[in-house]
């Protein structure tokens, strides 16, 4: 069985299409999604129900879902840019669309795995809070009762592990610092024109908190489209790094007159 894993789509249909033409390629059997499908980007109902059209096994909500099925007007703790295009998202959706987004769960435990997902953290998910380090990480482990978690929001991708009570020392949760870039390549990659993977053997008896990074507006200085697969029999999990079209994702933010500051941060990856 294989699961890919998407987040933070944030209605960049190009970078999604990207991603689901290769999981058709790898053969993959059911989507799970953790949230922000909609937001920054041009085509929030096209990307909607791309999603709703796979029949995901697992979908959470995101804060941008939230805000753009929701009446808040005032959204605090937005920046200008963001609270812009929730604006001109809300307007875009039909009321059936705003509903089903206003009714997805905060976060999941997907029936019959061992999986967990949620947008931002299980601890407080509705607060909307990140997890960059080993602290917000044990926060989170604390509320984890399955061997994964899957999360987003951050659109940085990171990895955490915990090992079991045997094992455990003065760092019982670590970093596998090889998920977020490769060591020898530092923390950009020298080349974000091709395609890539890093791959995590999942280890019986240890716990992992996962962030795939995002499909639609990647923030780790690599501009490329990440999601991530997991492979059951294989207990492997995979995150590829895509390049897209990102001119075309930028011409259709201008086009819609959204912020230009959201077209030229794509190809930043920031």
């Amino acid at each position: 069985m294989k699961y890919a894993i998407i987040s933070d789509i944030h209605a960049n249909a190009d970078a999604l299409g990207k991603v689901l033409q290769k999981c058709r390629e790898l053969e993959v059997d059911k989507y799970i999604c953790l949230g922000d499908i909609v937001g920054y980007n041009a085509e929030p109902e096209q990307c909607l129900q791309t999603i709703r059209d796979l029949n995901p096994l697992g979908v959470v909500k995101g804060n941008h879902d939230e805000y753009a099925s929701n009446d808040d007007e005032t959204m605090e703790g937005f920046n200008p840019h963001a609270k812009q295009a929730v604006l001109w998202t809300k307007s875009q959706l039909k009321e059936e669309e705003r509903s089903w987004l206003a009714g997805l769960p905060m976060r999941l435990t997907i029936k019959n795995t061992n999986i967990t997902i949620v947008h931002a953290t299980l601890d407080s998910p509705e607060s909307w809070g990140y997890i960059f380090d080993t602290h917000h990480a044990a926060d989170n482990f604390s509320y984890q009762f399955t061997q994964l978690c899957f999360c987003g929001h951050s659109h940085v991708p990171i990895a955490f592990c915990k090992k079991p009570i045997a094992l455990q020392d003065e760092n019982p949760i670590t970093e596998y610092t090889e998920w977020a870039y490769k060591k020898d390549e530092g923390l950009v990659p020298k080349n974000v024109t091709e395609e890539d993977s890093i791959s995590l053997s999942i280890q019986p008896g240890f716990k992992y908190l996962i962030n795939v990074g995002s499909v639609g507006q990647p923030r780790n200085r690599d501009p490329r489209a990440s999601f991530a697969i997991y492979n059951v029999e294989e207990k492997l999990i995979v995150r590829y790094r895509l390049p897209y079209d990102i001119a075309s994702a930028q011409a259709k933010i201008k086009a819609v007159g959204l912020p230009e500051r959201l077209a030229a941060r794509l190809e930043r990856g920031n």
